[in-house]
């Protein structure tokens, strides 16, 4: 009788969740904000439908205060909004600064224009800027990078000074709602740690009026950092619920009566139920992918090495790092900064969640321009030492040095556009692609760093970990050689050192005489330059390109390399996303270049500036 009555109640809560996606006001965003090339109305990406009972409104945003955007006047002004009711409805004067990371509350006049609903801001576009960090970074998800370029004409054309037009996220009730007592919707921006139960509770909402509106259900309500979600409320917000509320635990209902005693837990069993099955599918997802991308993070190889490996006190640690941030000072012609903990904390917000970027990267903003800072136990010193000696467009800039607490902090140029693993992969879930200008345009850069670490610095230097994540774009896609935390000095006339125990690289990327003798030269910068080329032109990571039945990358050319039937070979073993004015012939000629950096004898591959020749000739032929 139980189990009979368990299914029953199970698919009554089946129903009641799928009536909610039927009379629901809006779906929720997810995750579409992070592909900026997708267009349409894929929920409600460019914007709120205009569904309501009227077409224009008073609505409500939550923007939280970051370093530039802290005050009333600021704030107001970023998002279009009257300083006077932004200011009485937090409860604070004109002049008023908010604490960083404060959630304000900002009242807007919504408008539906053409199919969404928006209430206008304008923004100038800044050095080093895209639609998506200005979507995400400054406006923090009240608007996305589709709604931006639709809403300017020619997108493309993004320069310092532009002025956009920003359309807001914000809604109106629809008739019933208004029928139920709403009167207001409230865009929230969903922060980490954040759930629909929490945030109802927040602005004393019922759990399932907030599912309700944003198209979610019980078992489908996950929800992502600089999104929006909709809060409908009866009567207007207030300050006091812009504070997190303290953990608490969730209120029992009770009654004497054995049989509703029974049925609550009856109940309890249904959702006992339901959590468990999805949290059985989320786990397997999580595995799948987390799995996937455990296999990239543990790509590094680290084997036997000469150096000790016992963790001194931390106490000893600390000492012996600001004893060595004074020697570097002293003993280098300094070209950087010298920052105090406390501008780097106000830089990142603390080193907030918000500002992580990957890794131990965070994104910063120091004196109105964003920067990135690494943040590290490791002894960066020698980097430090190398990086102040660089000056080159083609390798990442250093501007500022941190040592406290036994962590380094290295502040480097901020890159716009990411890291170069996050474009040239045609699978990549956020459909960013790179056309084959671009890409010759990305490798010209990387051959012509490198080349200035081979022959321009003294002594000469290799890098070591050439891969695609250690390969950074700016705003205008022109490629930067970063990450030199491997980066060694080449001895002696024939730019090799001796033999090495210490192997350090990554999988795919380190050269056979590196991996079965220790053997370093520059030629292992050149090997590992040919696979991220290949990576570069099949849109594939190299453990794609190599199969189980042939782990050799000559042999993967080889039927492709001087065959009669290689342009054809050629032609399946490019990236099918790849677009622009180029011809098998010319992507021949850079196949054929590849195929010489990997070369098993290093004397036989050629020298970066040999390649920085190549690709001349090849970018210049397709412009």
């Amino acid at each position: 009788m139980r189990v009979f009555l368990f299914i029953h109640l199970l698919i009554f809560t089946l129903l009641i969740c799928n009536l909610s996606i039927i009379v629901g006001q809006q779906p929720y965003i997810g995750l579409g904000t992070v592909a900026c090339p997708r267009k349409g109305n894929s929920k409600s990406i460019r914007g709120y439908t205009c569904n309501g009972a009227n077409h224009t409104c008073a609505a409500y945003l939550t923007f939280r205060s970051q370093p530039i955007y802290s005050s009333v006047s600021t704030i107001s002004s970023l998002l279009g909004s009257d300083p006077l009711q932004l200011a009485k409805i937090n409860s604070v004067s004109l002049n008023d600064t908010f604490e960083i990371n404060k959630l304000v509350i900002v009242p807007v006049n919504c408008s539906c224009a053409a199919e969404y609903y928006q209430t206008n801001t304008s923004y100038v576009f800044q050095n080093a800027e895209t639609y998506f960090l200005i979507a995400n970074n400054t406006f923090e998800g009240l608007t996305t990078c589709q709604a931006l370029e639709s809403q300017n004409h020619n997108p493309a054309n993004i320069y310092p000074g532009r002025k956009l037009a920003v359309p807001l996220r914000c809604a109106c009730p629809t008739k019933n709602q208004t029928e139920k007592g709403v009167r207001y919707l409230l865009s929230y921006l969903v922060n980490w740690g954040d759930s629909v139960s929490l945030i109802s509770e927040k602005f004393g909402v019922n759990f399932e009026t907030t599912l309700e509106a944003n198209d979610l259900s019980m078992t489908q309500n996950t929800l992502y950092p600089f999104t929006t979600l909709l809060i409908p409320l009866h009567d207007k917000p207030s300050n006091s619920q812009t504070f997190s509320p303290p953990q608490t635990t969730p209120p029992s209902s009770t009654s004497s009566s054995s049989t509703h005693h029974s049925s609550n837990k009856t109940w309890v069993y249904v959702v006992v139920g339901v959590f468990v099955l999805t949290s059985l599918f989320c786990a397997v997802i999580f595995c799948t992918r987390y799995g996937k991308n455990k296999k990239k993070d543990d790509s590094l190889i680290v084997s036997e090495s000469f150096e000790a490996t016992e963790k001194k006190p931390k106490g000893k640690e600390i000492e012996k790092g600001n004893e060595k941030l004074s020697e570097i000072i002293s003993g280098i012609a300094q070209s950087f900064k010298v920052y105090s903990f406390e501008e780097l904390e106000r830089a990142t917000d603390n080193f907030s969640p918000s500002c992580w970027i990957k890794g131990c990267f965070y994104r910063g903003v120091i004196n109105g321009d964003l920067a990135a800072i690494k943040k590290t136990e490791e002894d960066v010193s020698k980097e430090i030492e190398l990086l102040n000696k660089v000056n080159h467009s083609n390798v990442t800039r250093l501007s500022g040095v941190c040592f406290h607490e036994g962590r380094w902090y290295l502040v480097y140029e901020y890159a716009a556009n990411g890291a170069l693993s996050e474009w040239i992969y045609f699978n990549n879930v956020d459909g960013k692609f790179l056309s084959w200008t671009q890409r010759m345009q990305i490798a010209l850069d990387v051959a012509t760093g490198l080349d200035y670490l081979h022959s321009f610095t003294s002594p000469p230097h290799i890098h070591k970990d050439i891969k695609s994540s250690n390969i950074l774009l700016d705003s205008d896609f022109r490629a930067k050689v970063a990450n030199l935390s491997l980066a060694r000095s080449v001895e002696g006339a024939d730019n090799q050192f001796p033999m090495t125990r210490h192997i350090v690289g990554t999988r795919g990327y380190m050269a056979p005489e590196y991996l079965e003798n220790g053997l370093i030269s520059t030629k292992l910068d050149v090997y590992a330059f040919g696979v991220l080329m290949l990576e570069i032109l099949t849109g594939k990571e190299i453990d794609a390109i190599l199969t189980q039945d042939n782990t050799d990358l000559s042999g993967v050319l080889s039927g492709i390399v001087g065959e009669e039937c290689g342009l054809e070979r050629l032609k399946e073993f490019m990236d099918p996303s790849l677009q622009g004015n180029y011809t098998l012939e010319l992507a021949m000629f850079v196949i054929e270049m590849i195929h010489k950096c990997i070369k098993k004898d290093p004397a036989s591959r050629p020298a970066m500036h040999d390649i920085v020749s190549s690709l001349s000739i090849t970018l210049s032929s397709c412009q």
